[in-house]
């Protein structure tokens, strides 16, 4: 019964956002042009041989995931997110990038005020063809899932829940500063993703209220609404979330598929040369609410790379549920794997460098 409520609930989310993104209009493919008389788009694949990106170090991304983790939970208003805030700003001008920050005020769902800031990394930052990477790098401030009830109302470390995203992107920066790409790099560290409401519900009419979705994404609504730099519009984006657990699987999540089917099929192939094939599976599961969502519904179009685990086809098409990890304090270095780093790394780095 527990599995079957699962399933309902997240058919609801995906009902519910899929008429949120097709209400913005967010629908086009990012390597297309719609055809008359419907006839399907075609990719706009170049046909020059491709770039051999610089080789990803998977020991280098655990090393800056073991960084962020000393600094402890990174939750908005904690002396560990000011510390981290304050490494990332520091890490990424050391590499050569131009700094921008975003620092701004929101109360979470407790009403309590939280202290954010984003902050956008931006490699050669002339060109104005550009493609934005992003990750949020703030950490849960409970563990609602947890095991133990004790320990439930307790911030997590977020090794992978938080810390793998923003190492990869901290590692792609230190080959952005040596050698440059085609098209301008931005790198979007979003805060406040993970201060949203209580997940492990067991009433669906809280997925049925608009007002959860809002809880969550904090940074990335935000942004979305005050863009910077001013009138930002990459080609595209793409956002890392949980890419670090050994046994990762990163499915085609459904509302990426609606906004940029190309784009994740371009990913997932470039993973598939990389013969990193066995973390990024070519299925589809249901919409997840993460940052992509408020991205796109601010007009910049972005997919999600995600670790969502598949339910059997038998018990519900498109149906995931999180790795066990998820909002527990099992995140933590033992649920990241330099080799999942560098799967997730190298098709990144093959991607960018290769438009």
């Amino acid at each position: 019964m527990e599995q079957l409520k699962f399933m309902k609930t997240k058919q609801i989310i995906a009902i519910a956002l899929v008429a949120l993104l097709l209400g913005g209009g967010i629908y086009s493919s990012f390597f297309t042009e719609d055809k008359p008389n419907g006839t399907k788009p075609t990719p706009n694949v170049s046909t020059k041989p491709e770039v051999k990106a610089p080789t990803f170090d998977g020991d280098s991304a655990l090393a800056k995931v073991a960084q962020q983790v000393d600094f402890g939970p990174r939750v908005p208003n904690s002396k560990g997110h000011d510390a981290c805030g304050a490494w990332l700003v520091s890490e990424l001008t050391r590499l050569g990038a131009k700094i921008t920050t975003q620092d701004f005020s929101l109360k979470a769902y407790d009403e309590t005020p939280l202290r954010l800031q984003n902050i956008m990394a931006s490699f050669q930052p002339e060109k104005t063809r550009r493609i934005l990477l992003c990750a949020h790098w703030d950490t849960r401030h409970m563990a609602e899932k947890d095991p133990d009830p004790a320990r439930r109302n307790k911030p997590i470390l977020g090794a992978n829940d938080g810390g793998s995203g923003v190492a990869v992107l901290l590692e792609i920066a230190r080959h952005l500063q040596t050698t440059p790409t085609a098209v301008g790099i931005d790198l979007l560290f979003l805060d406040g993703e993970d201060y949203g409401a209580s997940d492990n519900v067991s009433d669906d009419s809280a997925y049925l209220n608009p007002g959860f979705y809002s809880t969550w994404c904090l940074g990335s609504q935000y942004w979305a609404k005050n863009k910077m730099p001013q009138g930002y519009n990459p080609m595209f984006g793409i956002l890392l979330d949980m890419v670090g657990a050994a046994d990762a699987q990163f499915c085609k999540e459904k509302f990426s598929m609606e906004v940029a089917g190309d784009l994740v099929n371009l990913v997932w192939a470039n993973a598939e040369k990389e013969s990193y094939g066995m973390f990024f599976q070519d299925r589809e599961v249901n919409g997840v609410i993460d940052d992509h969502v408020m991205l796109n519904r601010g007009g910049v179009r972005c997919i999600d790379i995600i670790d969502t685990r598949p339910i059997p086809a038998s018990m519900g098409l498109g149906e995931y549920t999180f790795p066990s990890y998820h909002h527990t304090h099992k995140d933590d270095m033992s649920s990241v794997s330099k080799n999942t780093l560098k799967a997730v790394g190298q098709t990144v780095l093959r991607t960018i460098y290769n438009m």
